[in-house]
């Protein structure tokens, strides 16, 4: 052993790490939009959940990724706990799938995968066959890096320090602490039992001390998601500690096992390898989390109750001002896979909420309700304070490692924050119409006041609908929004003239006259911001160039 086998073996790490990462990474910007979708439809069952978790983790190469992904699904409301315990658990057996790969030694074909990528990256013009060719790429950067890491370990076996250090560890508790070390150093247990592989097929360690190493390794593998979870809300610590407390009870569950019956073990995952030590501490690594799945899993839902245990009691509001966000923000683990999917919520949040603000400044039009009129104000003063923080949050995500599907989007994510806000300042105007009116006495006659709530009741449905088809991502009430946004343009028309009619009469007064003329235009325009939003997750803008930007 010498000083070039050391840089060589550090070399080939570093070639393993990165490739990984390289991998993980294009995986997730080329597929993780859909990925992400089909997680939030496949965790209604907790077994499916498990199933489509392990899946899902065995494609994008890391448990912690899926862990955190899980987190912010639980954040955005679109999965609780339970439903993801059974995600987590699947995840955990998904990891392994790179120490099997290791196992096939694929090394001598790596320079293959590695030409292969870099033609399509180099080449290919379209962004997602780009990324397929990235996670090629990867694939080959890894196994070259295995290469280079065991052929240095081919010269460890000369250093006697080095046999004689390796050949005195076997104390289990020894290994398990090592497995944790080198793992949540790392952050990656498919890295460390890879290397534990590699040291095993040179004859470095034996196999009974490997798998007291994994199970270390199983527990180093919950660090990520735990560190993640730290400035994370109270649900996010929970998601962060099923895995935690899965993997440190399975580990005690095996351990014991292994106490007692190391050699039937060994034996018998030795005879389903073939006899081959590299695959052997595969399978292991395999086969000890699938059996902590089966004994852990009908077990899941006490788990999720033993993590309020540990973190008890609801989560104080996070304020600015006596306003908060609730899906986004510094108590939120970020996720660049599901960052789209947080800010639309919080946005649905936001339109709903100045969907209830406008209703409530029409009703304070009518009864002039002191208390009606401030909270319209109240309210607006959240909606802005949303208004800015959203924006900020969308130019943060908008230069971080989105998938490619949500790059697309966030232009209209964009629009819609402005949209939303803007209706929020017409709810503010009819504020002001109300306190005008109460100040001055104004009277509306009754034809006045039922035209107003005919108007307002089709505003109100054109809004749900634009929102509905804004936060479903679903079309299907276009034609209903493309009908009353025509309905609304021609009830605008109409209702102006006839109140001009009246004015001519001297039925009306000319206060009451500006304040009405007002309040029709402004819900005309209320309605051309709903048609923006629900046109924003479509191609094409909308017809006759619909979308308002400069009007308020």
């Amino acid at each position: 052993m010498n000083v070039g086998n050391i840089l060589t073996l550090l070399g080939g790490l570093g070639l393993f790490l990165y490739g990984m990462r390289v991998m993980s990474d294009s995986i997730e910007k080329a597929a993780g939009a859909k990925m992400r979708s089909f997680l939030a439809f496949f965790t209604k069952n907790k077994v499916v959940g498990m199933l489509f978790g392990m899946i899902f983790c065995a494609i994008i190469q890391s448990s912690s990724a899926t862990t955190v992904m899980v987190v912010s699904f639980v954040n955005a409301g679109l999965m609780n706990l339970y439903q993801a315990a059974g995600v987590i658990m699947g995840a955990n057996i998904g990891t392994t799938i790179t120490s099997q790969l290791v196992a096939f030694n694929l090394s001598q074909i790596a320079p293959v995968f590695l030409m292969l990528g870099v033609i399509i990256v180099m080449f290919c013009k379209k962004e997602k066959v780009k990324k397929v060719g990235e996670v090629i790429l990867g694939f080959g950067v890894l196994f070259m890096g295995l290469s280079l890491m065991s052929g240095s370990m081919a010269g460890l076996k000369e250093s006697p320090f080095i046999i004689s250090l390796l050949s005195n560890l076997k104390n289990p508790f020894l290994g398990i602490f090592i497995g944790f070390l080198i793992t949540a150093i790392i952050q990656s247990s498919s890295v460390t039992v890879s290397i534990l592989l590699l040291m095993a097929q040179q004859g470095l360690l034996p196999l009974g001390i490997c798998f007291y190493i994994i199970l270390g390794c199983n527990i180093g593998a919950c660090t990520s998601a735990l560190l993640a979870s730290l400035n994370g809300n109270k649900d996010a610590k929970r998601a962060a500690l099923i895995h935690f407390l899965f993997n440190v009870i399975g580990t005690v569950i095996m351990a014991v096992m292994l106490l007692l019956g190391e050699s039937w073990v060994e034996n018998m995952i030795t005879t389903l390898s073939g006899g081959n030590i590299g695959r052997s501490v595969a399978n292991a690594h395999t086969l000890f989390k699938v059996f902590q799945v089966l004994i852990l899993l009908p077990f899941s839902g006490a788990i999720v109750k033993m993590t309020y245990l540990f973190v008890p009691g609801k989560d104080e509001e996070a304020t600015d001002g006596g306003f908060k966000l609730e899906y986004i923000g510094p108590t939120n683990v970020f996720s660049p896979s599901t960052a789209v999917v947080e800010a639309t919520k919080e946005l649905e949040r936001m339109g709903n909420m100045a969907i209830t603000n406008l209703n409530r400044a029409m009703n304070a039009l009518i009864t002039m309700d002191e208390e009606e009129i401030a909270e319209v104000y109240r309210v607006e003063k959240h909606i802005d304070y949303m208004n800015h923080a959203i924006t900020d949050y969308l130019i943060a995500i908008n230069q971080s490692t989105l998938p490619i599907d949500d790059i697309k989007s966030i232009g209209g994510l964009f629009h819609v924050v402005n949209d939303i806000e803007r209706i929020g300042d017409h709810a503010e105007n009819v504020a002001d119409a109300a306190i005008e009116r109460r100040e001055k006495n104004i009277e509306f006659s009754p034809a006045a006041q039922k035209e107003l709530a005919e108007m307002m009741d089709k505003v109100i449905r054109i809004m749900t609908y634009s929102m509905d088809m804004f936060s479903h991502n679903s079309q299907k009430h276009l034609q209903e929004i493309l009908e009353l946004e025509d309905s609304i343009d021609e009830m605008e028309r109409h209702l102006q003239e006839t109140h001009i009619q009246r004015l001519t009469r001297n039925e009306c007064t000319p206060d009451a006259s500006m304040i009405y003329s007002d309040l029709i235009s402004g819900l005309e325009r209320v309605a051309d911001h709903a048609t923006n939003i629900a046109f924003s997750i479509l191609d094409e803008e909308p017809e006759e160039d619909k979308r308002i930007v400069m009007k308020s």
